[in-house]
Formats: C-alpha cells, structure tokens, sequence
C-alpha cells in the first residue's frame, strides 16, 4: 500500500488581462484552487476555477478522508469523498473540491509510477483538436478582431468561439453585429462558434439561430440554461447548428438525463467540476452510450491527458482566460499553435507544476 500522506490546498485570484463578460455574468479577476497530494516524497497537483471556498472545503472536509488511503485506489477514494460531501450537495465548492483533488490524486498515481498520465488512462491519439475561446462581451470590435485573428491566421487554429447573449438576450442586434464582425476577422475557412452562456429563451434563441446560419454558425452553444432541458431540446430541434451544453453538471444523473432529453448534439464536460478524471470518464461513459461526442470545457491543459484518452472527443475549449493563468502559473503548459494541443508524454503525470511565483496571487 502506498498511502497519501497529505492533501494541502490554496486559492490564488488572478487578474482578467481586461474586463470580460458573457451574456449572463461579468469578472475582473478568475480565482484558481490548487490541491496537492503527497505520497512517498511525491507530488501530484489538480486544480480548479472556483470560489476560495472549495480550498477551504478540501481542508476542512476532504483532507482527512483522502489522508491515509491509498494512492493507487483512486475509485475507493473518490467514492469516500463523495459520500464525506453528501450534506454539502455535490454542486458548487463541494463538486469543485472534489474534482481538484481527484486530479491531483490521478496526477500523484502516475508520478509514482513514472509514467503520463495519458499513458495511464491509454491514448486515443497522440493530440487533440482545440478552439479559441473568448471574445467577450465587454471587447469591443478592435479586440474582437485581434484576438480572432491571433487564434485563426497566426496560430492557424481553424475553429473559434465567442460569447453572445449580452445583457441576458436583451441586446440581440449588438450580438448580431459582433457575430458579423467575427466572420469577417477569421475568413470563411474558419468554423465560428458562439455561447450564450444561458441568456436567451428557447424561442428567441430558434429566431436568432437563423440569422446566425447566414454567418457559418455551426455551433451553438448554451443558448439557454443548461437546466433548461425541453428548451435545449426545441432549440436543437429547430436550427441547423450543432447545440452544446452541460459542462455545470456535476454528478452523473445529469448527464444522463441531458442525454437521454435529446437536448444537446455534443456533451460538454468540465473535469474541474464533474468529479475531476474520475467524471469525467464516467460522464464520457454516458455520452458514448447515447452516440453523443463530447467536447472539454474551458481549463484546457488540465483536460488534455483525459481528452486524448477519449475516442469519441470532438475538441478541447482553450479558453482565452484560463490558457493565459495556466501559461503563466504553471511550467509545462501546451501549445495550441496549428489548432490541435498534445499532452506531455516525455514526464510522468499531466506535467504541469504550479510555480514558486503564483504564491503572489495567494488569497486563501
């Protein structure tokens, strides 16, 4: 038995680079939880985005169920964490806390073997295909086009995404506008995206679907609430664009009534908050089940060792905000230049290691 000796973990608030915003909330700062786990003189490291609480859940609630079991036993430990969150409810700081220190303890089990995590879980490819993610609603058309351009003609990423929805679906002529000035930023070779992040009603999200098919929109992502299952469904039902959604499920119930409703074409899923690794194959287990793809929501570097072990992965979100905190907190992020990213396979776990300088935007 090679028992875990320690769980310890941190919140760090870091700075949007500008004020960002998407069709239902606005930010000027994204907090990162970091969990690390210790077994004989090694560390594995998982993370989250997350309210500071979800650090002090994973002290308070976690670190003494996880300390002590052993490192190899994954499942037996998530499963204990699980039933130690039952009263706190497995959405919000508790799902997050536990999806951190469920990637923390994958990334510890394959640092004590020696070996990448992909190898571990066992690849479906050598990379994975990403999207650029970001244009916000707070940028305005310049930004838009600047950063569009970066992901589309100097990284020659060929799909990329931006928010819509502004101020809760009540400013559609202004979405329409930006997703004008998107097409003509990327060119007609490049597929465009589009989130509204739960900001329009089914019916005024099936109205503004077709104008959006005038643009080359193939994917529509939330353009209700991922709660809103009938709506997702009629919206699906109704316009030629691909409906994405469920990346804020938290256990595995939801995902299976996601797809069992018929209300997505693709299943998101967010291993920061699902259940860390361990959720993310089980949701990836459903979705496969009811022939749906799947596609990794925002925490890109986090996601890639699980995304490449995945067969019936569409791509991975590399989302402007949490590529850019992962680039500058963490050695070993990926490059997403040409549009696909690969794991690190020449070190053993996902590779990452949080730096000595993130200590400056410690908040917890």
């Amino acid at each position: 038995m090679t028992a875990i000796k320690e769980i310890r973990a941190a919140a760090y608030r870091v700075p949007t680079d500008r004020p960002e915003a998407d069709g239902t909330l606005a930010w000027d700062a994204t907090t990162l939880v970091v969990v690390e786990a210790d077994a004989e003189n090694t560390t594995g490291t998982g993370w989250t985005y997350a309210p500071a609480a979800a650090a002090v859940f994973v002290t308070e609630a976690l670190a003494g169920t996880v300390a002590g079991a052993d490192a190899m036993d994954i499942p037996a430990t998530w499963t204990a964490m699980t039933r130690r969150a039952r009263n706190a409810g497995r959405p919000g700081a508790a799902g997050y806390a536990i999806s951190a220190v469920d990637v923390a303890l994958w990334d510890l089990k394959a640092r004590l073997l020696g070996t990448p995590l992909t190898r571990l879980f066992g690849a479906a490819r050598p990379d994975v295909p990403v999207y650029g993610s970001g244009g916000f609603t707070t940028y305005d058309d310049d930004t838009t086009r600047a950063q569009l351009r970066h992901w589309a003609h100097e990284l020659g990423i060929p799909r990329v995404k931006i928010k819509i929805g502004e101020s809760r679906g009540t400013a559609p002529g202004r979405d329409l506008h930006r997703v004008a000035v998107a097409r003509e930023a990327v060119g007609p070779g490049t597929e465009l995206y589009v989130d509204a992040n739960g900001g329009y009603t089914a019916k005024q999200a099936v109205r503004l679907a077709s104008l959006l098919d005038g643009q080359g929109v193939s994917w529509f992502e939330e353009p209700v609430s991922s709660d809103d299952l009938a709506g997702l469904r009629l919206v699906r039902e109704r316009i030629g664009a691909d409906v994405a959604a469920g990346e804020y499920g938290s256990d595995l119930t939801y995902f299976t009534r996601m797809c069992q409703a018929g209300a997505v074409d693709c299943l998101q899923i967010d291993a920061t908050r699902c259940g860390g690794y361990t959720g993310w194959f089980g949701a990836a287990a459903i979705a496969a089940g009811h022939h749906l793809e799947v596609s990794a929501h925002c925490a890109p570097n986090l996601h890639l060792p699980a995304a490449a072990a995945t067969p019936g992965l569409r791509h991975v979100e590399w989302f402007h905000d949490h590529a850019r905190i992962e680039a500058e907190l963490f050695d070993g992020a990926a490059d997403p230049a040409g549009g696909t990213a690969r794991p690190r396979a020449d070190t053993p776990g996902h590779g990452l290691t949080l730096r000595p300088g993130a200590a400056g935007h410690r908040v917890a």
